[in-house]
């Protein structure tokens, strides 16, 4: 599913991360852990394309994003990756059923059912009509989740996914979280400080600037 070679990120003559290997199989779950500051948001938006990286190569269903153009990277990303970030990313003047439609809006489908039944899943059931600013920091989570697997992609990227949240409703979260990646089959690579939400994966990585590291 995600085989990543080499990986290298500089900034100037700093070295962020180096000889990142990675192999991750269809619906596996790995978390990556590390220092603050030691690249593990960059490292995932490199794994996603939207950060260049100074050497190696990152293959996604045997494609090799790395040496796609920016256009056919963003094409490749809209059908075969989702997204679930920290501070959600929802968008203000859509509603909720609006915001997690939009990967298959973006795609030329059109599927109501499918969006009902995902915020069904996620616990968001008869909230479809409401504004993202009339929910709380946990719904609207799920909602990022929801709109994240809505076109049931390959691969999932997650930073950070319950950094906002407290205790409690980010134990909720992590629940329908791996309840969901697992029921669709997607692979998952998820970036977290949170100790509890990485014992959530099958896999415990620990990122440092000489690569990955079984954290176990």
């Amino acid at each position: 599913m995600l085989q990543v070679q080499g990986l290298a990120r500089r900034y100037g003559a700093e070295a962020v991360f180096a000889q990142v290997n990675l192999t991750v199989a269809p619906g596996e779950f790995v978390a990556v852990v590390g220092e603050s500051g030691v690249g593990k948001s960059t490292l995932l938006n490199a794994l996603a394309g939207l950060d260049t990286v100074d050497e190696g190569q990152v293959s996604i269903l045997g494609t090799c994003i790395t040496t796609l153009k920016e256009d056919a990277q963003a094409r490749f990303r809209r059908q075969h990756l989702g997204f679930v970030f920290q501070a959600f990313h929802v968008l203000p003047h859509l509603s909720v059923a609006q915001n997690v439609a939009l990967p298959l809006l973006l795609l030329g489908q059109h599927n109501p059912a499918r969006v009902e039944a995902a915020l069904a899943a996620l616990g968001l059931a008869g909230l479809g009509e409401r504004l993202p600013q009339q929910l709380s920091g946990g719904q609207l989570q799920r909602v990022a989740i929801a709109r994240a697997l809505i076109h049931r992609p390959a691969l999932i990227l997650a930073d950070e996914p319950t950094g906002n949240l407290d205790a409690e409703t980010a134990d909720r979260v992590m629940t329908a979280f791996g309840d969901q990646i697992r029921e669709h089959g997607a692979a998952c690579v998820m970036v977290t400080h949170s100790a509890s939400a990485a014992l959530r994966a099958d896999r415990v990585l620990r990122l440092t600037r000489h690569g990955l590291q079984d954290a176990g």
